[in-house]
């Protein structure tokens, strides 16, 4: 059996696989700050035998919520002289160009514990200055005396030698064993001294963090009498082991959300579908990410904290390209200052959560708002509603202030979250040179199917993909996966004068570099998988695009495919190519897969339109642009596979709601997936 637990911001989810290919799942509450406990709730709560987990995979906030909290330990940085106030120069770039109160991120390292030593390589990987390792012996006591708990070293350079790294890590952990260390060849080989010092530093800062996070869970899985195969969700939509991930737990930073992604392609793959938008929206957040020709895009220009008033903190590994916003199931609705109704991106979490659920929440949610317009059902929560309370809510804090009825304010409300949301499908689509009426959008999370429907009305998108255990989606992509590492390497070089010998030899090392470490988790030579890029541009311009390379030995021919396709993409990303133009390689990128059998997904055992049995009601439900109808309610998991349902109709699970407006016709597929039929 594989077994997958997924950690939101409200909800703790898992979902199993055993070898029948038999789909398992169940949900409890996210118990911050003792995540763990929240795994243990809902293994216990599934019924599952411990002893049968084979393969364990778990994805956590862990990370990204030490980082967002700024409850990572104390960290000092030892770099080369003349660099300590890397951190604080930055990048130039002011996101808000306008704001003249603008100000910089504040470093996640004060200067006091940025401490500099002599050393020197160029940008050939030449050393024009060894390293004095007194003065790195002289910063690791300084650091020491001033009680850091975790060490990053950041030199000039390591990108193209990282051996006066190597060196400084020695000594570190000659000097002080026992400290938290991380330097910058560990995490990323990739130039760019801003954001490879800042990935350094931020690895070391929530270093301390996951190593007890994952300590803790794992010796409490073994004592839960786990005994398979445990690994962790990665944000490149692959896993690594538990031991690997405390050496560099910032390639988890997007652990969660990512694997929803990479689910929705391997559904894709499953069904036929090779151009999918993802779209997932749970209690706190909505993601979505655009996967083209069943490949899940992935970036190494991640940032957190960034949006259009702030520059972030750049880190530099990879990363699904996602676009995430703060609307999901438990985004408050509220006045701003202006006497506009916003929605989000201030959340009541899983405590105390919508006033639906009657933990003392007060301010009216998305949630309340569905509830509501009858779009989600009282009958269909764990504990008792008190339908009163949340019309109550609506009614104060937005249908009072605009003179509105309570159901025009809760319709109200769902057409700003859905015009949020919109507005993030459009940025990984339209502004990145899509055409969305040329994907299919796959919906998940609890409120995926919810809002799905709508938002594929305004895009144009043909066909909507409720996938099975569409609720618990995120952790069922984490069955599909397999261990992924990503090698990129700097290496600039124009096209026209390259040296193919050279240019196959650093294949080569980072092939080599994957199967070594691969060796080292027990994967065996045979089931692994490469796959290359390299990051081009024309000669001149700052940025690259990411263009696919065949693998084998490169020559003269195949270079020329190589840069076709550059120039096709480049005209995709920027509506333009230079044809003719000299063109030059930024970066070489291998992802290297550690392939592991995984059981099929079973069909449905029943097959036939059932409609008519799986009939649980009929209610009134309010439809943008149609009022109040009457609307047929089913109960998915008794709908057999070829069952057709035509709108207006809902479709209730346990943990969450498909709408299906006047006009779209859902069929349910072979393996239980609901196929909507959009009418645009």
């Amino acid at each position: 059996m594989r077994v997958a637990t997924d950690i939101g911001g409200t909800f703790t989810d898992l979902v199993y696989l055993d070898e029948t290919g038999k789909i398992g799942v169940a949900k409890s509450d996210t118990t911050p700050p003792h995540f763990e406990q929240g795994v243990l709730d809902v293994l216990n709560k599934s019924g599952i035998e411990s002893a049968a987990i084979d393969t364990f995979i778990h994805g956590t906030t862990v990370i990204i919520n030490a980082l967002t909290e700024r409850k990572g330990v104390k960290t000092g940085l030892i770099t080369t002289k003349g660099f300590r106030d890397v951190l604080e120069i930055a990048r130039g770039n002011r996101p808000d160009l306008f704001n003249v109160r603008y100000e910089k991120p504040t470093p996640f390292i004060p200067r006091y514990l940025r401490l500099e030593v002599e050393e020197r390589i160029n940008y050939k990987g030449e050393v024009l200055t060894p390293l004095d390792t007194n003065q790195v012996r002289a910063a690791v006591e300084q650091l020491r005396a001033e009680g850091v708990d975790a060490i990053a070293i950041a030199f000039l350079h390591a990108y193209a030698d990282a051996s006066h790294e190597r060196q400084a890590i020695e000594i570190v952990k000659e000097v002080w064993p026992e400290v938290a260390v991380t330097a910058s060849y560990e995490v990323t080989k990739e130039w760019r001294e801003y954001e490879r010092t800042s990935t350094a530093v931020l690895n070391s800062y929530v270093k301390p963090i996951a190593a007890s996070y994952i300590d803790k869970l794992e010796r409490q899985l073994v004592e839960l009498g786990v005994a398979g195969n445990k690994y962790i969700m990665q944000s490149n939509a692959g896993t690594t082991t538990f031991a690997q991930s405390k050496e560099t737990p910032i390639n988890m930073v997007e652990s969660g959300p990512v694997a929803g992604i990479f689910g929705a392609a391997m559904l894709g793959k499953l069904i036929g579908e090779e151009n999918i938008i993802a779209f997932d929206i749970g209690g706190t957040t909505a993601k979505c990410s655009l996967i083209n020709h069943g490949e899940v895009k992935v970036t190494t220009d991640y940032k957190i904290e960034h949006d259009d008033r702030n520059a972030g903190y750049p880190i530099k590994v990879p990363v699904v390209d996602i676009v995430e916003i703060g609307n999901g199931g438990g985004s408050i609705a509220w006045i701003d200052d202006a006497g506009s109704l916003k929605v989000g991106p201030q959340s009541a979490g899983a405590m105390p959560g919508p006033v639906a659920y009657g933990r003392g929440g007060e301010n009216p949610t998305t949630t309340d708002a569905n509830l509501v317009t009858g779009r989600l059902s009282p009958k269909n929560f764990q504990s008792q509603v008190d339908m009163e309370a949340v019309r109550s809510a609506i009614q104060q804090k937005v249908a009072e202030y605009f003179d509105i009825s309570v159901e025009d304010a809760a319709l109200g409300i769902i057409r700003i979250a859905n015009s949020n949301m919109l507005n993030a499908l459009k940025l990984i689509s339209v502004r990145k040179g899509y055409d969305p009426r040329d994907f299919a959008l796959v919906a998940f999370g609890g409120g995926g199917p919810m809002h799905a429907m709508a938002l594929a009305r305004e895009l144009g998108v043909k066909k909507v993909i409720i996938p099975i255990a569409s609720a618990v989606f995120s952790a069922w992509g984490m069955l599909m996966t397999d261990l992924r590492h990503d090698y990129i390497q700097t290496y600039i070089r124009r096209v026209n004068s390259l040296d193919f010998t050279e240019l196959n030899n650093r294949w080569d090392e980072l092939e080599e570099q994957a199967q070594t470490q691969y060796a080292a988790e027990g994967i065996e030579q045979d089931k692994i998988v490469f796959t290359r890029y390299a990051d081009m541009r024309y000669l001149g311009q700052e940025h690259a695009v990411k263009v696919p390379v065949p693998g084998g030995v490169l020559n003269a021919e195949t270079l020329a495919e190589v840069v076709n396709s550059f120039h096709g993409l480049h005209e995709q990303h920027y509506t333009f190519k230079l044809e003719g133009a000299p063109t030059e390689i930024v970066n070489l990128h291998l992802t290297a897969f550690g392939t592991v059998q995984k059981p099929e997904v079973a069909k449905l055992a029943n097959v036939g339109d059932n409609a008519a049995s799986a009939l649980k009601e009929t209610r009134a439900v309010l439809f943008e642009g149609a009022g109040w109808l009457d609307t047929r309610v089913y109960e998915r998991e008794a709908l057999n596979a070829g069952t057709v349902i035509a709108g207006p109709a809902i479709i209730e699970e346990v943990s969450s709601s498909a709408v299906i407006y006047p006009g779209q016709t859902v069929t349910v597929d072979p393996y239980g997936n609901l196929i909507v039929q959009t009418g645009v």
